[in-house]
């Protein structure tokens, strides 16, 4: 592990390659698990904010969802998630016309319509942010589902910290970013990853 500033770092995240492959995996990460992806609290209003220009790309079953719990709700290990339907599919989900499955608030980003991209925490996967008081961390995190972003990601040799520059970025800053790649480096001098 490397520490930068009040952020420790697993060394997986330089190891490991990753590159999503959405024509392998659909984007089976927004439709599978026990819960809704991490949701930071000043998220919440921005989530809210984006909703009436989503609205008519979400399903009738993620509206009622919505409508009756909200964006959010308190998960089981107290953590703050996206509202799910049927135990598992996010309600911010939509499909295109070869039935992947994509981000309704990321469609509407990269179209202009709204400045928020999504929660931090989808846009950061496969790391996930863990907070331990005065210190946080980031580990990588392994999924059956990403198995073809292993795949593609040993292919073009992209490490876990180069795939997720811009969310790290826009979770951490550049200065921190920038000793993270002086952090790689010196791994790398000193054999520690390739």
């Amino acid at each position: 592990m490397i520490q930068i500033d009040d952020v420790v770092v697993s060394l997986d995240v330089f190891r490991e390659k990753f590159l999503c492959d959405l024509g392998a995996c659909k984007g089976e990460c927004c439709i599978e698990g026990d819960a809704g992806a991490p949701v930071e609290m000043d998220e919440v209003a921005k989530l809210e904010e984006v909703l009436p220009v989503i609205w008519d790309d979400l399903a009738p079953e993620a509206q009622a969802i919505i409508d009756k719990q909200g964006v959010v709700y308190t998960d089981e290990e107290g953590d703050l998630v996206t509202s799910i339907v049927n135990g598992k599919d996010c309600v911010f989900t939509c499909y295109d016309e070869k039935g992947s499955c994509f981000c309704a608030i990321e469609k509407a980003y990269r179209a202009g319509k709204v400045d928020f991209c999504k929660p931090v925490s989808c846009a950061l996967y496969p790391i996930r942010v863990g907070d331990y008081g005065p210190y946080k961390a980031v580990n990588y995190h392994r999924w059956s589902v990403c198995k073809a972003a292993v795949l593609l990601g040993k292919k073009e040799n992209l490490p876990v910290y180069k795939f997720l520059k811009e969310p790290l970025i826009r979770k951490f800053g550049e200065a921190w970013y920038a000793e993270l790649e002086i952090a790689a480096e010196e791994l790398k001098n000193r054999g520690l990853i390739d």
